[in-house]
């Protein structure tokens, strides 16, 4: 048996993150050598496994990543590192294609030249843009945002590079997800860590809209598992697959869930609305079909498992995004103390 049957390398981008530092961990139970790049700046050192060994850096930076693939000589490639921030994307569009479009490129190049087995891309379900739901992977995309757009770019992208050079990948299209370990001190992104954290200042939960917009929410530990396992898939190989929860809740539903799960009631407080999608969910049909993944935690016990987390990790600073490109049309609670670049 060869070296990487028996002790396959593998690169997690965003490694220290929600979802990268949970695909670590479940790599490290499948016997890889695992390897987290990181630049901590939605991350923590604290999310990573003992086991894994960190390297701080971006994955704009091609000195860095070429010197990591022609140390490792990696496998694997697990792309997670984003900056997944889908409303304020259309306000900060330089640094959004910058980090979430070449930046994956960065990382497939090195990937091409390495003879890589297979590249996992996590891409999202904002490819999909309005007015398909539920969504499914036939559907043709029409993001809507410089954030979906750069996704389905990446995804593309892949696509291409299998043509020309042979180069393995597998797409996931997540959506929402939430649990332990999520950086609840962003406020621009994961509702859920919002509210969560907010509840814990004894803050009321902030809703863009009347909060009728929908959404499914889908638990860390009903997408990870699937994410690290697919390499072992021969057949999830050059496909594309949603993952994630099924059933859809409106964001009003949710803040009440959050505080229940919470234990504490601090209400809620609606505010303009924001250039978003209504209604946005999929179909996951493909994914239980090929890789058996199956959504098996209910909103109500899922949030109960990220709420005790969270109580005891304590509430967080909200960060503010210091490099706002465009200030026109910006909501206006994220305009106080925002400064142009």
């Amino acid at each position: 048996m060869s070296e990487t049957a028996l002790n396959p390398k593998s690169l997690v981008t965003g490694g220290a993150g929600f979802i990268g530092s949970h695909v670590a961990d479940e790599l490290l139970l499948a016997g890889h050598k695992v390897v987290a790049l990181d630049d901590l700046s939605g991350g923590f050192v604290d999310n990573i496994s003992p086991q894994v060994e960190f390297v701080k850096g971006s994955i704009t930076d091609d000195a860095l990543v070429d010197s990591l693939f022609d140390r490792y000589r990696f496998d694997y490639v697990f792309h997670i590192a984003a900056y997944a921030a889908e409303g304020l994307s259309h306000f900060i569009r330089r640094f959004n294609y910058t980090n979430n479009l070449l930046g994956s490129v960065t990382l497939i190049n090195a990937a091409v030249r390495h003879h890589c087995r297979s590249f996992v891309f996590t891409s999202s379900i904002a490819v999909y843009g309005a007015g398909q739901t539920p969504m499914t992977e036939e559907m043709t995309p029409a993001p809507e945002d410089p954030y979906g757009i750069s996704k389905f770019a990446v995804e593309m992208d892949l696509e291409a590079a299998h043509r020309l050079f042979g180069l393995n990948y597998i797409v996931f299209r997540p959506h929402n997800v939430y649990g332990e370990r999520q950086n609840v001190g962003d406020k621009y992104r994961n509702v859920i860590g919002i509210f969560m954290n907010r509840v814990m200042q004894g803050l009321p939960c902030t809703i863009f809209g009347d909060g009728t917009q929908t959404r499914a929410f889908s638990h860390i530990s009903d997408v990870a598992p699937a994410i690290a396992r697919s390499i072992s898939v021969p057949g999830a190989y050059n496909q594309v697959f949603n993952i994630g929860a099924d059933v859809p809740y409106s964001v009003k539903d949710l803040a009440e869930a959050v505080q229940q799960a919470m234990g504490k009631r601090t209400g809620t407080e609606f505010l303009p609305a924001r250039n978003e999608v209504q209604h946005a969910f999929s179909d996951h049909s493909k994914a239980r079909r090929i890789l058996g993944a199956e959504a098996a935690t209910p909103l109500a016990a899922g949030l109960q498992r990220m709420a005790q987390w969270a109580i005891h990790a304590g509430p967080r600073s909200s960060s503010e995004f210091s490099s706002i490109e465009l200030e026109e049309g910006l909501p206006p609670s994220w305009v106080k103390k925002c400064t142009r670049t």
